[in-house]
């Protein structure tokens, strides 16, 4: 009996090998990027690979570097492909080469720090996924000065009986607003049910006025549009029909998807950029790996100019200074 046991533990190891495909090496730019299982499916959906995640990371690679240039990133990773397993790693995973960039933070909660990953270059990107990243989520603030966020973000975000046709009239009163106050949103889809919008600011203030202002902006779109939105802090007290707009996202050590990051789902969907004259149209499910390469090649990155009008919050501000005067319930001090 023993030597059968050992006969079939054998076995199974030499399938199990078999069943590697051999490494790879992908040239990328200047580096050389080895890829490990490359024939290893990550999306069950359709079948794609890692190495079919890869080229598509190359296929959009100066949009996805655009969105996490010297950002602290935090890492989803699959090691078994979406179907199994996700690892939230913020330090840089062991074994990086030389070449990798990082950027050192600091968890005040916790008295510790973490040297995150800090793109400046599509091969960055591509050795993240050879350690099994999916997902790219980048902090607000670069590592110039990590404490000062230069990117104010709008998470529109449905609860569970919101339908999508909420969320594109809550994204026109979004840009109504941004209109109003001369700023610039760039609109894209979440990779699941909601959108988002991002706004370059000023890299003037910290986290603290960052998130008051976001919520000062939240409340004017609640204003205008109270039958479809809540900023209700707490989810248990939210209207399961309407949309939160979640202004939190915007506190230290709180991140979403960048911009062109794959979601860890079966279907490999992408956080798409947009036009806001896509809105009444756009169907988030169909941004996928397949489909984002081939609208990259015709558009281009839709985020390319955002970093030509950054905004400054002072008119935001002044709404948090007023909703304040006037009795607004404060969120509690979000958790870092």
């Amino acid at each position: 009996m023993a030597e059968s046991s050992a006969g079939s533990t054998g076995a199974a190891k030499k399938k199990a090998a078999k069943s590697k495909s051999p490494a790879i090496e992908l040239e990328v730019g200047e580096r050389i990027v080895r890829i490990s299982n490359p024939d290893r499916v990550y999306f069950p959906a359709r079948g794609e690979t890692k190495l079919d995640l890869v080229k598509y990371y190359l296929s959009v690679g100066d949009g996805i570097v655009r969105a996490l240039r010297e950002r602290p990133c935090m890492l989803h990773r699959f090691p078994d492909g979406v179907a199994g397993d996700k690892v939230h790693q913020k330090r840089l995973p062991n074994g990086a080469p030389d070449w990798m960039e990082t950027v050192r933070v600091k968890f005040p909660r916790y008295n510790r720090t973490a040297d995150e990953l800090c793109v400046t270059e599509v091969a960055h990107v591509a050795w993240a996924v050879q350690m099994s990243t999916v997902e790219f989520h980048p902090w607000n603030s670069r590592r110039a000065d990590t404490e000062k966020p230069d990117e104010w973000r709008i998470d529109l975000d449905p609860m569970p009986d919101c339908p999508f046709d909420r969320v594109r009239r809550v994204a026109h009163v979004t840009k109504e607003v941004l209109d109003e106050l001369g700023a610039v949103g760039y609109p894209k889809t979440s990779g699941g049910s909601g959108l988002h919008v991002y706004v370059r600011i000023k890299p003037e203030h910290g986290f603290t006025d960052v998130r008051r202002a976001a919520l000062a902006f939240a409340r004017e779109v609640e204003r205008r549009a109270p039958e479809d939105v809540t900023t209700t802090w707490w989810r248990k007290d939210r209207d399961p029909k309407k949309l939160f707009v979640d202004f939190n996202q915007n506190a230290r050590d709180h991140t979403i998807a960048a911009a062109y990051s794959v979601r860890g789902n079966p279907e490999g969907t992408v956080s798409a950029p947009i036009r806001w004259d896509e809105v009444d149209d756009v169907e988030p499910r169909e941004f996928t790996i397949a489909t984002v390469p081939a609208r990259f090649a015709e558009l281009g990155d839709l985020h390319e100019k955002i970093d030509d009008d950054p905004y400054t919050l002072d008119t935001l501000l002044e709404w948090a200074d007023r909703d304040e005067r006037e009795g607004a319930e404060e969120p509690p001090p979000p958790e870092e």
